[in-house]
């Protein structure tokens, strides 16, 4: 049986480790501040390092300190000071809105796998892609809540889209209602090829959305969504590789 072994464990920690990061900064960092707790609060629990906080003699008044710009003195700040999320742009918010949606139809494709194929390595490759986009469908909707953003994406050119249902306008690389029945309605070696092909062309409509942010001016600064982003392309091109070597598998397998 061919094996992927390697190659998931390799992106996968790689995968796990930047979203257990992404997910810690969004709940203990971002809910935090967009709440508006009082700095004092982030000095006693220590989400901050001791390169961003001064202890004085007194520790129920702590001092905050804001280092200053290369060459500048720090400033000290009063301890009622409250921090802000960083800077974003409305390009970041549709992207991760956008891509709640793209990550939900790649979720229901890999639930179909079970009822028809008995194809081991694409049901192990189904599971990974089902729990990593579940994952980070979740933090984008963390992400959002905690900016006091929609979930769900309604603009004046996009219909409004309900995550349990198609989307009336796809985003790049979904598969079409007529493709998804299609995938339905095969079985065994049919839907192999079907889930496959499909599925690349959804993970290239990722890499796409994640080009056309970085593309835009002002985008993409937010450092979680950075984050993100960069590993979202980097695991995507990863399981379009390995889907790639199973196509060609496959198709050697079939010759005569």
């Amino acid at each position: 049986m061919f094996s992927y072994g390697a190659k998931w464990k390799l992106y996968r920690f790689r995968r796990k480790r930047k979203l257990r990061f992404a997910r810690r900064s969004a709940v203990q960092y971002g809910m935090l501040l967009a709440a508006g707790v009082p700095a004092s609060f982030f000095c006693s629990t220590g989400l901050f390092s001791s390169a961003m906080w001064a202890q004085q003699t007194d520790p129920g008044r702590p001092v905050v300190v804001q280092p200053g710009a290369p060459g500048k003195p720090s400033k000290t700040l009063p301890p009622s000071t409250r921090g802000t999320l960083p800077p974003r742009s409305q390009t970041d918010v549709e992207f991760m809105q956008g891509m709640i949606v793209h990550h939900t139809q790649a979720v229901e494709m890999t639930a179909l796998i079970a009822s028809h194929t008995e194809n081991k390595d694409l049901r192990l490759l189904g599971a990974r892609i089902s729990s990593s986009q579940s994952d980070e469908i979740r933090f984008m909707r963390r992400w959002l809540a905690a900016r006091g953003e929609r979930v769900s994406m309604a603009t004046s050119g996009m219909p409004h889209m309900e995550m349990s249902r198609q989307p009336m306008a796809l985003m790049p690389g979904m598969l079409t209602p007529e493709q998804m029945e299609a995938l339905w309605k095969a079985k065994g070696a049919k839907f192999d090829h079907l889930f496959l092909t499909g599925m690349i062309q959804h993970h290239n409509g990722a890499l796409t959305m994640v080009k056309d942010l970085f593309d835009t001016a002002g985008a993409g600064q937010d450092a979680e969504l950075f984050n993100f982003a960069t590993d979202a392309d980097n695991s995507q091109r990863a399981e379009i590789r390995i889907m790639q070597a199973m196509l060609e598998k496959k198709s050697l397998e079939e010759r005569p």
